[in-house]
């Protein structure tokens, strides 16, 4: 062979050697790259090509896919859309899923292995492959009532519903929300226009505030302290402490009084039990310094305040005590303000896990998986996290909150049925000038709890009632709540 053809050989190989090789690294690395690129139009009609699965609950369709007359042979649809958008999100072309559109995509577009059985009989008898169903824990009832007493009032928040034996989620809603029904449009025009508006929206629309965002949880979190004080052996629910109306928070020349700058009862002294019922800040910031910062570390902790990992299958934030770093901060965070931040889910988690004898259940939203034929492929068993507290004193605890419901002011009360609570009242904001978030923990009924809620309504719901409390603006709409879950007339 000639050096002219030997040359012309080697660099024909090592051309061939390049197309292989760019052909590897086309479909082996890049090929995850491609098909999940926006622009791959081949994807996404392959995705409209399959019916996607229908998410429901309690027998009610929440989202589902019907034949279209456009290229995209089904149309994604929110029947009920802004009641249902903070736990179904949205399914966009552009945009992408989110909620649990994208955290069962799996299932709804049929690829989870679950559905193996499925596919490969699909491929045999020549059925058009479509995807599998995702059936919710929540009451229907429980939540379009959530939802109503939120936004008929035009409050911006969230409210969480648990039931205690199981961390089934009975409801969760979150205000002011959206229809993700434009986002799932097959014309780029809407998608994009509702896209601006949404993200413009004020209050935001798109977060789900039960999960995603963190308050801080004010004299809810004095269920902490009680927890942590009756769970050392050394209180009661009559041990005394201070009923000044104010004190100087330990190390400083702060003060920290009562709301309103009360007293906490009549007399020089109240008990735990008083103090609680009257919220109290006073007695606490003593209680706190007695404990010690390890004691409610422990405790909170106990009760899943930390915790980084928790999926419903929705991410879930983490909810924190913050640093405490002396016995002012201790004292501050004790009335849950300094850096403490809870989730509402968080906060249901704990009225939750006393209303069941001090075991914290992992919540929990997906109750089943179905197949196309709503055939169930898997249902989800209660998963026990740990006690936070041990039975005698959740029942301890479970008698100082029905004393606490039954000083509250008899809004929605319901005839017949003890509840046992805990309003909370927080301050944020760089000074008083903005109204308090407000919030209502409870579970009923007290002596056989079926349901535990919580309730956070952001700025007091109104931005020029900086008197705000959660017995007030709250409790009503956690009554009305458990009402719907109870199947009770308040």
């Amino acid at each position: 062979m000639n050096t002219p053809i030997r040359r012309i050989a080697i660099a024909v190989m090592a051309m061939i050697l390049l197309l292989l090789g760019n052909l590897t690294y086309v479909q082996v690395v890049k090929a995850g790259d491609y098909r999940e690129d926006s622009r791959n139009k081949r994807v996404l009609l392959a995705e409209y090509a399959r019916k996607r699965g229908q998410i429901s609950a309690g027998g009610k369709v929440l989202a589902s896919s019907v034949p279209s007359d456009d290229e995209l042979k089904y149309q994604r649809q929110y029947p009920d859309g802004p009641v249902y958008a903070p736990l179904t999100g949205y399914y966009s072309t552009i945009y992408g899923p989110s909620g649990l559109e994208r955290a069962a995509d799996g299932v709804l577009n049929g690829s989870d292995d679950r559905l193996f059985v499925r596919r490969v009989s699909d491929l045999i008898t020549g059925r058009d492959p479509s995807g599998g169903n995702v059936v919710l824990t929540i009451d229907p009832e429980v939540q379009q009532t959530a939802f109503d007493q939120l936004q008929s009032k035009g409050y911006t928040g969230s409210i969480v519903a648990l039931r205690p034996q199981t961390g089934e989620i009975l409801g969760m809603v979150s205000t002011p929300s959206y229809d993700p029904g434009p986002l799932a449009s097959h014309r780029a025009e809407e998608q994009k226009q509702a896209w601006t508006e949404l993200n413009d929206a004020e209050p935001a629309v798109l977060p789900n505030r039960a999960i995603s965002e963190r308050y801080p949880p004010g004299s809810t979190f004095k269920l902490i302290d009680v927890a942590a004080a009756l769970s050392s052996g050394r209180y009661t629910p009559d041990s005394p402490f201070t009923a000044a109306p104010s004190i100087i928070l330990e190390g400083t020349r702060t003060p920290l009084p009562n709301f309103g700058g009360n007293r906490c009862g009549g007399g020089e002294t109240a008990t735990l039990r008083e103090a609680l019922q009257r919220s109290c800040n006073t007695a606490f910031a003593e209680l706190s310094a007695q404990l010690g910062p390890q004691a409610i570390q422990e405790q909170a902790a106990a009760f899943g305040i930390g915790s980084t990992d928790l999926t419903i299958p929705l991410k879930v934030a983490g909810s924190t005590l913050g640093d405490i770093e002396n016995t002012a901060q201790l004292q501050q965070s004790s009335i849950g303000q300094a850096s403490v931040a809870l989730t509402p889910l968080q906060n249901a988690m704990i009225a939750a896990a006393i209303a069941n004898g001090g075991e914290v259940m992992r919540p929990y939203l997906i109750k089943e998986i179905q197949d196309q034929e709503l055939n169930s492929v898997e249902t989800t068993e209660p998963d026990r996290i740990g006690p936070a507290i041990d039975s005698g004193v959740a029942s301890t605890m479970t008698e100082m909150m029905v004393n606490n419901e039954n000083s509250y002011a008899p809004l929605n009360k319901i005839r017949g049925v003890q509840i046992a609570a805990k309003t909370g009242t927080a301050q944020h904001g760089a000074d008083d000038s903005v109204p308090p978030h407000v919030w209502y923990v409870g579970f009923a009924p007290a002596e056989d709890p079926q349901v535990a809620v919580a309730v956070l309504v952001e700025s007091g719901g109104d931005p020029n009632n900086l008197e705000a409390t959660g017995g007030q603006v709250a409790a009503p709409l956690g009554r009305a709540v458990i009402s719907a879950a109870l199947g009770e007339s308040p």
